[in-house]
């Protein structure tokens, strides 16, 4: 996205889990963020000053050797500064304040006490609210030229203030949910004391990015490989948008994608999208390849070599395409500690494995700024359907590792079936955007049951259900009795060769959100 730096709120990256999710936060008050490494030097930041800077917090104390730092300098360039847990002892510790050693620490829920007198975080708020805190260490005396403005009972200096240094700290994590008012802290830190315009919207988003495409691809041709997840559904849109006919959509169907997708990836694209895509129907040759494969890495390593092959045999007359478009996100640019914005000439192969090795193409990424949460509201602004921008993160492999052992026609559409009744259920109880995945599993056994009068020898269905906010973690999720036994009971009777359905309650860790 094309936007001024002197328009950019910089997190600070001090290696916890916050940086990310008080980046989405800023977002959400419609003013653009970046998160940059801890290392940022003063000099940088001089030389292109951002709108403000925003210290998240960090796993380690500040005491401990080696604990990361900020270049102190950056405290004199006049940048408005909110430094948040880990960022306000840091800056309490820098300009001379003291932090605690070893006190008792607060985790979880605590009571913040608004001092008297003015604040410009806090004025307006109740004089005594919930906070969310996760700290051990803890500021006892402000540095000169801070009030102190706020207290817990385990942090004497809770909030502090510098109007005339413009620094602002808070021990507490404005960013979650569980702060109630933290929205209207960093909402006044952005709007009121930094001077953030609120101009950070999906218009914008869309007219900056379908000017940058423009100028990037020229009157080029470009390729995109669709897998019928959000991310590359909505590149394409959005880059279509840009430069229209000369976008071509490659979508190779495997087989192994869950029931009616396929079609539905089609209608979105070609008919209603006008997107020229070319249609693969290669599921007689993944099945072919996958006979008596059953171990769950050899399964993957055939699928994603038989792909590239499908996909370089239909790119192949696209002789003229100098630009691949890919759905890259901004956690997949931070994680990867790339975040330039630079476009780079790549052997195409080694990203997306669909292209030959001698084809060098130039990388289109249109959302690399972007958060899913982001995406998706884009995907529904370009005017994509619902199932298509809320659909649930899909294994690249497809229903294969969902299928414990061997992958053969029968045993897709076994579970095709089953997986539709799972997903059409959750829809119906409302559940949709509750849960992050919730799909069915088809287990290499066959268990005894009885249908009328008549014993029965067929295969159990999984069920997986999970909540989770990025995948790294998940928690099975505590579906009503109810929905449970309405999904048995539809998937017993109508889906044959199934006499069994069990609910799988495993949170990741100890185990995986897939099967395999």
């Amino acid at each position: 996205m094309m936007v001024q730096r002197s328009e950019t709120v910089l997190v600070v990256d001090f290696g916890a889990q916050y940086a990310q999710l008080i980046a989405r936060r800023v977002r959400d008050l419609n003013v653009y963020s970046e998160i940059v490494p801890h290392r940022i030097t003063a000099a940088e930041l001089a030389a292109d000053p951002p709108a403000a800077l925003i210290l998240s917090g960090g796993p380690k104390s500040v005491h401990v050797e080696g604990a990361p730092s900020l270049d102190p300098a950056i405290y004199e360039l006049g940048i408005p500064i909110l430094g948040i847990c880990y960022g306000i002892q840091l800056i309490a510790q820098q300009l001379g304040g003291e932090v605690g050693r070893g006190m008792r620490g607060e985790y979880g829920r605590a009571k913040l006490e608004v001092a008297d007198g003015p604040s410009a975080l806090f004025h307006d708020l109740p004089s005594t609210h919930d906070v969310w805190m996760s700290h051990f260490d803890a500021v006892t005396r402000a540095p000169q030229g801070f009030v102190a403005t706020a207290s817990t009972a385990d942090a004497p200096v809770a909030a502090m203030e510098s109007d005339s240094r413009r620094i602002w700290g808070v021990q507490f994590h404005p960013e979650v949910v569980h702060s109630p008012h933290g929205m209207v802290v960093l909402q006044r830190f952005l709007h009121d004391l930094a001077g953030c315009e609120p101009t950070w919207t999906m218009d914008s988003i869309i007219d900056s990015q379908v000017d940058a495409v423009r100028a990037q691809v020229g009157d080029a041709r470009a390729i995109c490989g669709l897998s019928g997840g959000v991310d590359s559904a909505v590149a394409a849109a959005l880059v279509h948008k840009a430069i229209g006919h000369q976008l071509t959509c490659v979508y190779v169907d495997t087989g192994l994608m869950r029931s009616g997708e396929s079609d539905q990836i089609v209608e979105t694209f070609r008919r209603n999208q006008g997107i020229e895509l070319i249609h693969v129907d290669a599921g007689l040759r993944f099945f072919e390849r996958l006979a008596g494969v059953t171990d769950p890495e050899a399964k993957r390593k055939a699928i994603g070599e038989l792909f590239v092959r499908v996909f370089e045999e239909n790119t192949g007359g696209l002789t003229d395409a100098q630009f691949l478009v890919q759905g890259t996100l901004y956690p997949d640019v931070v994680e990867s500690g790339g975040s330039d914005g630079t476009a780079a000439v790549i052997k195409s192969h080694h990203n997306v494995g669909g292209l030959p090795d001698d084809m060098t193409l130039k990388l289109v990424e249109p959302l690399r700024t972007l958060f899913k949460d982001e995406v998706r509201r884009l995907g529904h602004e370009l005017g994509l359907p619902d199932e298509i921008v809320w659909r649930q993160p899909f294994p690249g492999p497809g229903l294969a590792v969902r299928i414990i052992g061997e992958v053969t026609p029968e045993r897709v559409a076994i579970l095709q079936h089953a997986d539709a009744i799972v997903r059409d259920e959750i829809h119906r109880a409302g559940l949709d955007r509750e849960l992050w995945q919730a799909f069915a599993v088809l287990a290499d056994i066959r268990s005894v049951g009885v249908m009328g009068d008549e014993r029965t020898y067929g295969h159990p269905i999984i069920i997986r259900a999970v909540t989770s906010d990025d995948a790294m973690t998940a928690d099975w999720a505590r579906l009503p009795y109810d929905l449970l036994e309405t999904m048995s009971s539809r998937i017993i009777n109508e889906v044959r060769g199934v006499n069994r359905v069990v609910y799988d309650i495993t949170s990741k860790p100890p185990g995986t959100i897939e099967w395999e």
